[in-house]
Order: C-alpha cells, then sequence, then structure tokens
C-alpha cells in the first residue's frame, strides 16, 4: 500500500472524512524549533493533504501529516479549513517548478514538493475543491501555470473527454435515427408501389377477361 494510501486509511478514514489529493513536501526554509518541540524524533517526512467530510454539509480542510523516521505510521499534526485558506503560490507561472507557497489566516509555509508534476496535481485538485465548496473568500491563485487553474487541467480535461464521448454518442444515436427514418421512408415507397404495382395488374386482368 502506497503512503498516500496508508494515511486515507489511518488518518482521514477514521473520522468520516475523504483524503482528496495529497503532496509530499520539504520546508525551503528550515525553522528552528526546539528539540523538545520535535519530541527528539529525527528525520520525518512531511504531506500536504486536501480532505473533505462525507458528512454534510460537506467541509474542506487542509492538514500536514507527518511519518517520523523508524516509525511506520503517520500523525496529524497542523489542519486548517479551507476557508482559512488565503493564498495559493506558484512561484514561476512560465516553467514546472516544485516551489509552492501557502498562506492562512494565522499561518505561512514556503514548501517544496518532491516533484513538480506532484504538485501540479495536487494545485489542480486544490483549485476544483476551492471552487466547489468555497461560495465566497476564495484563496488568490497567484503565479500558477495555465494548466493548473486554465482550461487544461486533469480535471477540465476529463470533464472534456465526458462532453466529447456524449456528443458523440449523441451524434451517432442521431444518424442511426436519420438512418432508420430513411429505411421507413424506402420500406413505405416499396410499399405504395407494390400497392400500385398490384392494382395496375388487377386492371389489366379484368380488361383482357372482358
Amino acid at each position: 500500500m502506497s503512503a498516500k494510501s496508508t494515511i486515507s486509511k489511518e488518518i482521514f478514514a477514521p473520522h468520516d472524512e475523504r483524503m482528496l489529493g495529497a503532496v509530499q513536501v520539504k520546508r525551503r526554509t528550515k525553522k528552528k524549533i526546539p528539540f523538545l518541540a520535535t519530541g527528539g524524533q529525527g528525520e520525518y517526512l512531511t504531506y500536504i493533504c486536501l480532505s473533505v467530510t462525507n458528512k454534510k454539509p460537506a467541509q474542506a480542510s487542509i492538514t500536514k501529516v507527518k511519518q517520523f523516521g523508524g516509525s511506520a505510521s503517520f500523525v496529524r499534526r497542523s489542519q486548517w479549513t479551507l476557508e482559512q485558506l488565503r493564498q495559493v503560490n506558484g512561484i514561476d507561472p512560465h516553467k514546472d517548478s516544485p516551489e509552492f507557497d501557502l498562506l492562512f489566516e494565522n499561518a505561512f509555509d514556503q514548501w517544496v514538493a518532491s516533484t513538480a508534476s506532484e504538485k501540479c496535481t495536487f494545485f489542480q485538485i486544490l483549485h476544483h475543491t476551492c471552487q466547489r465548496y468555497l461560495t465566497d473568500k476564495k484563496p488568490e491563485f497567484i503565479n500558477c501555470q495555465s494548466k493548473i487553474i486554465g482550461g487544461n487541467s486533469i480535471l477540465h480535461s476529463a470533464a472534456d473527454s465526458v462532453t466529447s464521448a456524449v456528443q458523440k454518442a449523441s451524434q451517432a444515436l442521431n444518424e442511426r435515427g436519420e438512418r432508420l427514418g430513411r429505411a421507413e421512408e424506402k420500406t413505405e415507397d416499396m410499399k405504395n408501389s407494390a400497392q400500385q404495382f398490384a392494382e395496375t395488374a388487377h386492371k389489366l386482368a379484368m380488361k383482357h377477361k372482358c
């Protein structure tokens, strides 16, 4: 089982939450944290996770999850509601970059994702989630590539693919209907021609009989 699948199962499922996406990160600038604050557990992996409650009305959240060295389990650390997110900074709108910043009401973090593509996927999911679950006070997305918040995101592409498939299916049904319509017209014409032939033949037979 992958780390993200384990996080979803151990951290969010027990609280009746569904994890929408996650990105493994490291700080761009290290904070000076007292030894006792970390519990003396040394190295750790950090994940920024996006989740939503299954209970209605749905509540979306961003959670910092850590896995300390020598441990197979994950620990929930800081958590913010999506409403507390003020700004998402992609750092460079002109090229793929793993760096990004998240600004909340009471916190600011500078991160580096494990890969630029992982950051891109997380940003696409985050942007879509903000549009879906926030009615007002949506966070500002700055310095982001157009494929993240524009029409080329994986979410928009998926929607476009579904729309295209529906349109093709509809067109096929219309064409099939037209073919059936033409077949019915031909059948009706043949039926009329047969009736006319039968009537003509009958008249000729009666005429010769007389």
